[in-house]
C-alpha cells in the first residue's frame, strides 16, 4: 500500500467511527508506525480534511447537512427568481431532475450556492444550444436542495409555495421521489 492509499484508508476508518481513533490503533491496522500516522494526519489536514484531535485519538468532523427534494413548476422566465430564492434563504441547489414517463429519471448536477452561480448558470443556458431540463416534462422538475438545518429547508419550501413554484406530486411518480419531496 502506498502513502496515498494509506491516507485514504485513514479517512475511511475515521468516517466509520463515531468515537476518536488513536494513532496507535490506526498504525496497527495499517501496519505502520504511530509517527507515520501522525504525519499522514497532518498531510490530510493540509489537503482540507477536517480532522479533530482529542486526548484519545482523531475524529473526522462531520458536518450536519439536511436536504430535501422539491417538485417545481414555472416558466423559463422564472428560473432566475426560483434559484435566487433558494440561495438567498441559505439553500444549495445540488441538482435538477425530471421524471419522464418513458425515459424514467433524468438527473443533472447543478451545484448552485450563490447568486453568482445562478447568473453563471443562466449565462451558460443563454449562450448555449441547449434548453432547460424542465422543458422535457413541460416545466415540471425537481431540485435537491441542501441547507444547514430543517428550519432553513422549511423556509425555502414556504417561499417556493408563496411564489407559486411548488407542484403537487402525482400517483405515477416513483416512491423515492415521494419520500424525499417536501409535499
Amino acid at each position: 500500500m502506498n502513502a496515498r492509499e494509506r491516507r485514504e484508508q485513514i479517512i475511511k476508518h475515521l468516517e466509520a467511527e463515531s468515537a476518536p481513533v488513536s494513532a496507535s490503533a490506526l498504525a496497527k491496522i495499517l501496519g505502520v508506525s504511530r509517527q507515520v500516522i501522525v504525519n499522514d494526519i497532518a498531510l490530510l489536514r493540509a489537503e482540507g480534511n477536517s480532522i479533530l484531535s482529542f486526548a484519545r485519538g482523531y475524529m473526522l468532523e462531520k458536518a450536519t447537512v439536511c436536504q430535501r427534494a422539491f417538485k417545481l413548476y414555472h416558466s423559463d422566465d422564472e428560473v432566475e427568481k426560483e434559484l435566487n430564492l433558494i440561495v438567498d434563504l441559505g439553500g444549495e441547489v445540488i441538482d435538477v431532475f425530471v421524471y419522464h414517463r418513458s425515459y424514467g429519471l433524468i438527473r443533472a448536477k447543478m451545484d448552485i450556492k450563490s447568486r453568482y452561480d445562478v447568473e453563471r448558470f443562466l449565462d451558460d443556458i443563454r449562450t448555449g444550444k441547449s434548453s432547460l431540463l424542465k422543458n422535457v416534462t413541460s416545466g415540471y422538475h425537481y431540485h435537491t436542495v441542501r441547507a444547514k438545518s430543517e428550519k432553513a429547508l422549511d423556509l425555502i419550501e414556504k417561499a417556493l409555495k408563496e411564489n407559486g413554484f411548488l407542484a403537487p406530486l402525482q400517483d405515477f411518480e416513483p416512491n423515492e421521489i415521494k419520500r424525499s419531496s417536501a409535499n
